[in-house]
């Protein structure tokens, strides 16, 4: 057979195995466009439309939904005045999803670190009561926070009877309430990637800087976190991503006194029966995690050139 058939037969076998390949990946492809693409396109569209007086669109072009997170119009005159009431729920989401994410950090390192120095019979046990809660839905794990933290609950109960405090503590639909909701909701979602990182842990190393005569602080700022960081990384990213979006915490612990941006999505579709504005809202959202992902993947690119 000569070079040519050679090379005709090999171009042929390739295209054979391109199109296998196709055909194997095109029920894939097909589901991430309609469970992903396709609704993120329907938003899009949306949130410049005009919208309906009992809900749903107008297939009017309009940019008002964008305009209406910044700026409140005049029914007189129809001047533009700035409002920063959407902005103040988007800053309170940012600040409440921050805080958890810090909150389960300092909680979330010592239990992983505890778990990773166990023996490795009983590290599986561990992991099981971190993971227990998500045997439950998120709605009824809330629910019961609801019922810890109110005026009548566990805690308040508990400080009166040991004369610590005189009067219930009011810590229920405020925003110190969804901030312990969210810590709660979301603090395995940090102590599962620490452990991953910490697992992997070369305690010679931290046994090394005490021998250096290294404080238990160093080592772990020296040692420790360093090593922890892929780890750390991952469980931020976890938890202030799904903090920031956050509907049913806000909505129970909140009472609806401390919106945060799930909940101002969700009444825009619901009694305000503003579709393109709550389409607005959810893409400015994705943007800002977009943003926090790019700041991640910029500053770990830079961290790997500067190590190389």
């Amino acid at each position: 057979m000569s070079d040519a058939a050679l090379s005709e037969a090999h171009r042929e076998a390739e295209s054979r195995a391109t199109r296998r390949r196709a055909g194997l990946l095109a029920p894939a492809l097909i589901i991430i466009l309609c469970i992903s693409i396709l609704p993120l396109a329907i938003t899009v569209v949306y949130s410049f439309l005009t919208p309906g007086t009992y809900g749903g669109v107008i297939w009017e072009f309009s940019t008002d939904a964008y305009v209406q997170f910044l700026f409140e119009e005049d029914i007189f005159d129809g001047t533009l005045a700035f409002n920063d009431a959407y902005v103040s729920i988007f800053m309170r989401s940012i600040g409440l999803a921050f805080g958890a994410m810090i909150g389960t950090l300092i909680l979330g390192f010592p239990t992983a670190y505890f778990i990773a120095t166990k023996p490795r019979s009983q590290r599986n046990l561990w992991l099981f009561l971190i993971t227990l809660p998500f045997w439950t839905n998120l709605l009824i794990r809330t629910y019961a926070m609801l019922l810890i933290i109110r005026d009548e609950g566990f805690i308040n109960i508990s400080l009166m009877r040991l004369r610590l405090i005189d009067h219930p503590l009011s810590i229920l639909y405020t925003d110190t309430a969804v901030f312990i909701g969210l810590i709660y909701s979301y603090l395995p979602f940090m102590v599962l990637p620490l452990y991953a990182s910490l697992e992997k842990l070369d305690f010679r190393l931290v046994e090394a800087g005490y021998d250096l005569y290294a404080s238990r602080w160093k080592v772990l700022r020296h040692v420790i976190a360093p090593l922890a960081k892929p780890g750390i990384i991952a469980g931020c990213i976890l938890v202030f991503i799904p903090g920031l979006g956050a509907y049913i915490t806000p909505e129970l612990l909140g009472g609806g006194k401390s919106l945060m941006i799930g909940n101002m999505i969700a009444i825009q579709f619901g009694s305000s029966r503003n579709w393109p504005f709550g389409s607005a809202a959810a893409l400015i959202l994705m943007m800002l995690v977009i943003i926090v992902l790019l700041i991640y993947a910029v500053s770990a690119g830079r961290g790997k050139r500067l190590h190389d």
